[in-house]
């Protein structure tokens, strides 16, 4: 039977943390402004919210120590993506909001290797 402990949950959960950081440093150094991060609703989570111009950015923070099972990138599933879609609705509507007049995108923040030398991709419009 697999399992983990609450302590490696608790690891994981702050390694995902440290990277999510990492990712928000990253793109405010390309121009970007944090509006929210780790935004949740009863359909998941979204890990970044940033404003891009006049572009609200939905942005899901992924990261692998290898590209072994495919990725980082992989890592972004169907299911993931409609959870984010999902939230990201709900936050815009938490602000009087909508797809259909504010400017949105999806973008995937995929982060591959060890804290030493990461490889970054920065997929706009992910999906």
């Amino acid at each position: 039977m697999l399992w983990t402990s609450k302590s490696t949950k608790n690891n994981n959960r702050a390694a995902g943390s440290e990277w999510e950081l990492f990712a928000e440093r990253y793109l405010k150094n390309h121009g970007l402004t944090l509006v929210a991060n780790n935004f949740h609703s009863r359909h998941g989570e979204v890990d970044l919210i940033m404003q891009d111009k006049d572009t609200l950015v939905f942005i899901e923070v992924k990261y692998r120590k290898n590209s072994q099972f495919g990725g980082a990138i992989a890592a972004v599933s169907p299911t993931k993506k409609q959870k984010l879609t999902k939230t990201a609705k709900f936050f815009l509507h938490q602000r009087g909001l909508n797809e259909y007049n504010t400017s949105c995108r999806f973008d995937v923040i995929a982060i591959e290797g060890d804290n030493h030398h990461p490889t970054i991709n920065w997929l706009k419009n992910a999906f």
